[in-house]
């Protein structure tokens, strides 16, 4: 049986970042976290291109204009939907996973959803710095596997 090995040389990419504005330290850490891990992977900094939105439901949106662009290899959504007291949280973090994933379909790039939907701000700080870096690990690795199949 032959299996595709995963590789994680980020080098060669071009890769695009959409930041939810909502939630700002949540975002940045995620962010921080993220750039961080896709320079050790390879990734040249000017490669990166960092785009700012006012909140979840417009990621998707933008990611959809930057793969219409068709000059990046893969994309990541980055942001924070927290639950609050009325039912928007469920309406924001389902539609904007779902618009997300339609995207990436419809395109057929990757694209790593790591806006993180947690009950509390804690819970969101807690995840910051592990789903940054696998945000950006997840992005090269589905850039070779779509390039091998």
């Amino acid at each position: 049986m032959r299996e595709i090995v995963k590789n994680l040389d980020g080098e060669p990419f071009s890769i695009g970042i959409v930041m939810s504005e909502f939630n700002p330290h949540v975002g940045e850490a995620l962010l921080k976290s993220c750039h961080h891990e896709l320079l050790n992977l390879g990734v040249k900094d000017e490669n990166i291109l960092l785009t700012k939105v006012p909140g979840a439901l417009e990621t998707p949106l933008t990611l959809q204009k930057m793969a219409q662009s068709k000059i990046f290899n893969a994309l990541i959504a980055i942001g924070s939907v927290i639950r609050g007291e009325t039912f928007h949280f469920e309406v924001v973090a389902n539609h904007s996973a779902k618009s997300i994933m339609d995207v990436q379909l419809a395109f057929n790039i990757p694209i790593v959803n790591a806006i993180l939907t947690t009950d509390n701000d804690e819970q969101a700080m807690a995840r910051t710095e592990v789903k940054g870096k696998e945000a950006a690990q997840v992005a090269i690795q589905m850039i070779h596997l779509l390039k091998s199949i």
